[in-house]
């Protein structure tokens, strides 16, 4: 019964790691469509987060096809970048908004610059937010995973 009950534990650890790689998946693919339609890629710097976004699919699809330590690593890494990636871009978007709200209204208190800030469409301050979401889901699929030389017996608990 106890070896039935691991076994049972180690397939649904398998099938909800699969399922967040694959919601991770799903974010990569919608975020990155909406970011290639807003024309995210004017300026160089603006690609950056397309790149880190495409490499992160390649990696998350290696996983899923054969998880190994070294690809658990790489998109662990990559996912840690998302995360990075995803703070500079909305300080990058709230600094814009903010110079654009200075010049059209140098009158503004902090306060009432922050929160102006805050609710502008154009860039979307906290849209880049959704970078550190997808990398958070990122680190969460592979927490502790079995490629890792971990044994899967600790993984759910048994001390055997």
């Amino acid at each position: 019964m106890a070896l039935r009950h691991r076994t049972v534990a180690r397939d649904t650890l398998s099938l909800l790691r699969r399922l967040l790689v694959g919601l991770f998946l799903l974010g990569l693919m919608g975020l990155g469509t909406e970011l290639v339609m807003l024309e995210h890629y004017e300026e160089a710097w603006m690609i950056v987060p397309l790149v880190a976004m495409a490499l992160s699919l390649v990696a998350a699809l290696t996983l899923l096809a054969a998880a190994s330590a070294r690809r658990v690593w790489a998109f662990r890494v990559l996912a840690t970048t998302l995360i990075a990636l995803g703070a500079i871009g909305m300080s990058l978007h709230f600094r814009g908004s903010m110079e654009f709200q200075l010049d059209m209204d140098p009158t503004m208190t902090r306060s009432q610059l922050f929160w102006k800030v805050l609710h502008m469409k154009a860039p979307p301050t906290l849209a880049p937010g959704a970078l550190i979401q997808l990398g958070l889901l990122g680190l969460v699929a592979t927490y502790r995973h079995p490629a890792l030389g971990r044994s899967a017996s600790s993984l759910i608990g048994d001390q055997s």
